[in-house]
């Protein structure tokens, strides 16, 4: 999630290519997918596939294409990972990542390959922002003009230490200090005013997790360099959402692909003998095969015994964690009047330092939020409109849809965003295999880490290693 930027029509954070006229795709139930590859579940795989996430199907749909026999465990009782398509107020929603920019390399390939259309999020009409003396009223060109200024200013030199996005440690040699810098270093170099910091500083500290102290300054210079180096680019990466939900786009490929999936099937132990690698259940159950990618996030990996134990890196990577450990979205609910809205705090201001409007209902409009604040209960519905209040917007909230992902027991975590130090010391040993094991996830892409992309890239990747190709 992310908004930031002047636009002629409205800020995002996250985006997809606009599709004009294309049909969203029909896609039939996942149950008769997965029983349509009738599969010997105890004989020996070629692959097994830890998780149903992009990183995961991806991976599943590739090796499927070159031959594999290939069976898919998922923890969950559905598909999707840290997305998930849902209904509230008789709109599809997204549970978890939501928006897809065309531009993103693979998502856009992705979203071509299936023909699938893409939804324009509508117009902000009216923007709150922080300032000295309390919330304020802008235009969004006004409100979002100033917080791209200073982000010109924060990004300054990104085309130089951020050449070759895509390859994120093309210039180490100017990247090594600069990794050691925290958003809250890089924001003190500034010498911003205080009307200057307050317009950004609650972005800052909602993607770091909480505090801009604890984000790397690299993380989000490396986002801003993938979406070209500008602040226009930056804010058309929230504009688009696939008609269809993230889950049309998922079960395309599983349509395609036809691999076998088990849901509700937690991963509790994976054994790589050199030969063959055994995956054992929660519920005891243990399957064997040749290769093994493991599609979990990251923060997740520790829940997993591995024998041998993960390399270096990795176990370095899901102790400190790669996601933020305390990310709730929210799906608020409100009666008619506000309109569509848009409001942001300061830094330690309010639990829900983002709110950004959806679409109106039979009797409202739909919000949608987030909060990294541990301290608040996003069910509480008198919390939630007390936060929202502390923007100065004035919601008469009806209802909340939560889910917290720093809870969830397959996630721990929401949106990827890495720590100080972590991009020049963990990259790009992340991403190589160990034995038999090979390991995708949106979390240690090497592009968009934290969006969809990233995820597909980083199952394509996999795939790959899976297969002997690299």
């Amino acid at each position: 999630m992310h908004t930031t930027g002047p636009t002629s029509r409205h800020p995002r954070r996250r985006t997809l290519l606009k599709a004009a006229g294309a049909a969203a795709l029909t896609v039939p139930a996942l149950t008769k997918v997965a029983s349509a590859a009738a599969q010997d579940d105890t004989g020996l795989w070629d692959v097994i596939v830890i998780g149903a996430g992009f990183a995961g199907i991806t991976a599943a749909r590739e090796l499927r294409a070159r031959g594999k026999r290939v069976l898919v465990l998922e923890a969950r009782d559905r598909i999707g990972g840290r997305t998930w398509t849902d209904t509230y107020g008789g709109h599809l929603i997204e549970r978890g990542g939501t928006w897809v920019e065309p531009t993103q390399p693979h998502v856009g390939a992705e979203l071509t390959r299936y023909s699938l259309a893409l939804e324009e999020d509508e117009p902000i009409s009216t923007t709150w922002l922080p300032t000295p003396s309390g919330p304020r009223e802008f235009t969004p060109e006004d409100g979002f003009g100033r917080i791209g200024l200073i982000f010109d200013r924060m990004f300054e030199g990104s085309r130089t230490y951020f050449e070759k996005p895509f390859q994120p440690l093309y210039r180490a040699d100017l990247l090594r200090s600069l990794d050691k810098l925290s958003l809250r270093d890089r924001l003190t170099q500034l010498s911003l005013t205080p009307e200057e910091e307050l317009l950004v500083n609650g972005q800052t500290a909602v993607y770091a997790g909480g505090s801009s102290a604890t984000g790397a300054f690299t993380m989000f210079a490396h986002w801003w360099a993938l979406a070209g180096h500008t602040n226009q680019g930056w804010n058309d990466t929230m504009r688009w959402r696939i008609a269809g939900g993230t889950k049309a786009l998922l079960q395309a490929m599983i349509n395609e692909a036809k691999p076998t999936i088990k849901l509700s099937s937690p991963v509790s132990a994976v054994y790589d003998t050199g030969s063959v690698v055994y995956v054992t259940t929660t519920s005891g159950v243990r399957y064997s095969a040749l290769a093994v990618v493991v599609a979990m996030p990251v923060n997740a990996l520790s829940t997993v015994k591995f024998t041998p134990s993960l390399p270096p890196a990795l176990t370095t990577a899901t102790s400190q964690g790669l996601a933020v450990p305390n990310a709730v979205k929210l799906w608020i609910h409100a009666r008619k009047g506000a309109g569509r809205v848009y409001g942001q705090g300061a830094e330690g201001g309010s639990p829900i330092p983002m709110l950004l409007p959806f679409k109106e209902t039979t009797d409202g409009m739909l919000y949608v939020a987030f909060s990294t604040d541990p301290r608040f209960n996003p069910t509480d519905v008198a919390q939630v409109q007390q936060a929202v209040r502390q923007l100065g917007v004035n919601l008469d909230v009806i209802g909340v849809k939560v889910h917290d992902w720093g809870r969830d027991p397959y996630a721990r975590g929401g949106w990827t965003f890495r720590k100080p130090g972590q991009l020049t010391t963990l990259y790009p040993d992340v991403t190589f295999t160990s034995g038999r094991l090979s390991f995708a996830s949106g979390d240690i892409a090497n592009g968009w880490s934290g969006y969809i992309d990233g995820a597909i890239e980083s199952g394509l990747r996999a795939a790959r290693q899976a297969a002997g190709e690299e």
